[in-house]
């Protein structure tokens, strides 16, 4: 029942979304055409309910010669490939905007287990023993408010396996204003050789993001 529930609350507050925060998407659209050329937007193939596949939305960070589909940690210095709009974006996460257009059209929910990457497939047979597959993939989720970046494979599928358990209303706005909390304090996010050091080559984002 809170599951139909949950998508009526994705639908309103996304739309909301997209009407009121549609300034910010065009002061960012601006600044990113300005710094560097290429696309606006940067789409990258993630796996969402029941382990099908979509196009997640993110603003571009990168340029567009970094080198495809490598992590941004395996890179000998990602920071050349990342714009000084990028950094800004990353840092506030402000990249991830786009995603309320996923929620909206019902490929994402505002909360659920971050989807993963197609080929991440240490992660997603993980999440199997969970049932983290079974639901709709989220911006954020329980894992992103204990860890993001840091976190191994065998404890994000864990946290994102209770979160599952525990699916309510009040799991979600905990995720929600947790989240927002470790956006303001930068909690967890790690990027370069840093990153390296605690990510498998498969559990680390892809690049041009």
């Amino acid at each position: 029942m809170y599951m139909k529930v949950k998508r009526f609350i994705d639908i309103i507050l996304s739309l909301i979304g997209l009407i009121v925060l549609s300034p910010i998407f065009l002061i960012l659209i601006i600044a990113i055409k300005t710094e560097s050329r290429g696309p606006v937007l940067f789409k990258q193939k993630r796996v969402g309910i029941n382990k099908t596949h979509f196009n997640i939305l993110k603003f571009r960070t990168m340029r567009i010669d970094t080198p495809k589909d490598t992590p941004t940690h395996l890179l000998e210095n990602p920071d050349q490939y990342i714009t000084k709009m990028g950094k800004f974006l990353r840092k506030t996460s402000l990249d991830e905007l786009p995603q309320i257009w996923n929620i909206f059209v019902g490929q994402m929910s505002i909360i659920g287990p971050r989807p993963a990457l197609w080929n991440q497939y240490d992660l997603i047979d993980e999440r199997d023993k969970y049932g983290a597959n079974d639901v709709p993939p989220g911006l954020t989720g329980w894992a992103q408010i204990n860890g993001r970046d840091e976190l191994p494979i065998e404890l994000k599928a864990k946290l994102d396996g209770e979160y599952v358990s525990r699916i309510s209303l009040w799991m979600d706005v905990k995720c929600f204003f947790g989240t927002i909390v470790s956006v303001v304090k930068s909690d967890g996010v790690v990027e370069g050789s840093i990153a390296s050091k605690k990510e498998t080559v498969s559990s680390k984002e892809s690049t041009s993001k």
